[in-house]
């Protein structure tokens, strides 16, 4: 028997702010462009849903051509197109979406329709090659914090171990940050501003302690009740306690989550999981427990095409089947598989 012919995928992701193209074929990343409109948004302390899809439709061709050069590659040589089709703001997805629709009927190729989070997992693959057969995810980003349990991910459906109940972790940075005075986005503010403080300083609740879903809305507002109460004179140190905080919830759980189902792999994924100290306390965790960690570098953690490239290459292997030129965006796609019909 021949081999199975090697798919060239490429991949485009504009869900929120970022305006990502990937090229993806075995696994391998062959190219990739990226350009934000977060400048444009901080003024406002948050994403302007319209701001950022005019922003999708300059920055997209040129991603797409800067992708191309960077893979070495021409339209004749791509056989897939995937896109982020949900969850996400819905004119930026829509940008996207016709994009891809336009590039897979004027080239003539396929086009399978992805979940934005399971792009945010498949990014790890580009790093560390296939997952096992089993693992556990731990998704956190600014419109996620999930715990998954993982077979096959292009195959088999994802189960949902446990979800926020009300903030996702990244929003609770972006929120505390704004507390803080800190600029936009929290995430890494708070990051930076964290390692001049102490994480015991202040005793931050961890919300949910005997459940596998979170909750960092009450968090959020103890950090505010605090400021209200002692003022923002010792930045540092509320940071640190915050961030802490989220960070002993998230990897407690997670490991948790995988000794529960007899898991040896975590996979951390999505924006938070840049933050430093996650990836510290993580490491720390799995190796006491036993478990491999797989993170992905930072910049595969925030969004970025690659991943959705990645989920394409992943379908076209498994023969999935491809959508139709009907696909629409879906702004609040649940997550049950990698692709979207």
């Amino acid at each position: 028997m021949g081999s199975v012919p090697v798919a060239v995928v490429l991949g485009i992701e504009t869900s929120c702010d970022e305006t990502g193209v990937g090229i993806v074929a075995d696994g391998r990343l062959l190219g990739a462009a990226l350009a934000s409109s977060m400048d444009e948004h901080a003024r406002f302390g948050g994403v302007v849903p319209e701001i950022a899809a005019r922003a999708h439709l300059e920055y997209l061709a040129p991603c797409v051509k800067a992708a191309f050069a960077e893979a070495q590659v021409a339209p004749g040589d791509i056989d897939a197109i995937a896109v982020t089709a949900g969850p996400g703001l819905a004119t930026a997805l829509q940008t996207g979406v016709a994009a891809a629709k336009a590039y897979a009927l004027s080239w003539d190729l396929p086009l399978y329709g992805v979940h934005h989070a399971a792009g945010h997992v498949a990014a790890d693959t580009l790093e560390h090659g296939p997952l096992p057969e089993r693992s556990v995810a731990l998704i956190v980003s600014g419109g996620h914090t999930s715990l998954l349990l993982l077979g096959d991910l292009a195959r088999d459906p994802i189960v949902h171990l446990g979800d926020t109940r009300d903030d996702a972790a990244g929003e609770a940075f972006d929120k505390v940050a704004r507390i803080l005075g800190l600029p936009y986005p929290g995430g890494p503010a708070i990051d930076r501003a964290a390692r001049d403080g102490d994480p015991t300083a202040i005793a931050f609740p961890r919300a949910m302690p005997g459940s596998s879903d979170f909750s960092f809305s009450g968090l959020k507002s103890a950090v505010a009740r605090h400021v209200g109460r002692e003022g923002v004179a010792a930045v540092p140190d509320i940071a640190a306690s915050f961030q802490e905080a989220v960070v002993d919830v998230l990897t407690r759980k997670a490991v948790a989550a995988c000794r529960e189902h007899s898991v040896t792999t975590l996979v951390i994924v999505g924006g938070v999981a840049a933050n430093r100290r996650l990836r510290e306390v993580a490491a720390e965790r799995c190796a006491a427990a036993g478990i491999t960690l797989r993170v992905p570098p930072p910049r595969l953690c925030t969004d970025n095409g690659a991943m959705i490239a990645a989920v394409g290459d992943l379908l076209a292997a498994s023969g999935a089947t491809p959508v139709g030129f009907d696909l629409s965006a879906d702004p609040s796609a649940p997550l049950t598989r990698a692709a979207l019909v």
